[in-house]
């Protein structure tokens, strides 16, 4: 908390923190149009969290705004208003991951993060079709030492009819 309100001192934005009784601090920032930006601060175990909205007009306190949310990783939304549109950026842990551009009419995604590396890893680790495939197949052979085991034509045909299941799923898996 303290190199939060640092970051903002040390910029030159007029504030004021206020501490609260339970331990939850309360950040008044003042806007160059005279008004109080309130920043509300619950202590939860060892972080400080912010919940809430806020409209910025100052420059100044806009840009220490994005960069707190990206130096202290926070998850935010911020909408930047222009004239006949505005643009949305969503920022997780600190990173912008979507970019969407929103008219009266439409909405356009400018960018969204993917992340296709993550999910190329994940997609190779990836292998419950292999653990299936080697269950199917300790199973197959369990069968077939049984099959050889018994000499009955009811038990065998049942035995014949799980071997013909599993074999059809192990050469879906295997295809």
């Amino acid at each position: 908390m303290d190199s939060f309100i640092r970051m903002f001192k040390d910029h030159g934005a007029s504030m004021q923190v206020k501490v609260l009784e339970n331990g939850n601090q309360e950040v008044v920032l003042q806007d160059d149009a005279g008004e109080e930006i309130v920043l509300s601060f619950e202590r939860k175990m060892n972080l400080y969290v912010c919940q809430g909205t806020c409209r910025i007009h100052n420059k100044n306190i806009v840009n220490l705004m994005r960069k707190a949310v990206s130096v202290f990783k926070g998850d935010a939304i911020v909408h930047r208003i222009y004239t006949g549109y505005t643009m949305v950026y969503t920022y997780k842990q600190g990173a912008v991951v979507k970019i969407t551009e929103n008219t009266e009419t439409s909405e356009k995604i400018v960018y969204e993060y993917r992340d296709t590396a993550g999910q190329l890893e994940r997609l190779y680790n990836k292998n419950e079709v292999e653990a299936e495939i080697d269950a199917i197949r300790a199973q197959i052979n369990s069968l077939l030492d049984l099959r050889n085991e018994i000499a009955e034509n009811g038990i065998r045909e049942h035995i014949d009819g799980r071997l013909h299941k599993l074999t059809h799923r192990l050469f879906v898996l295997e295809a």
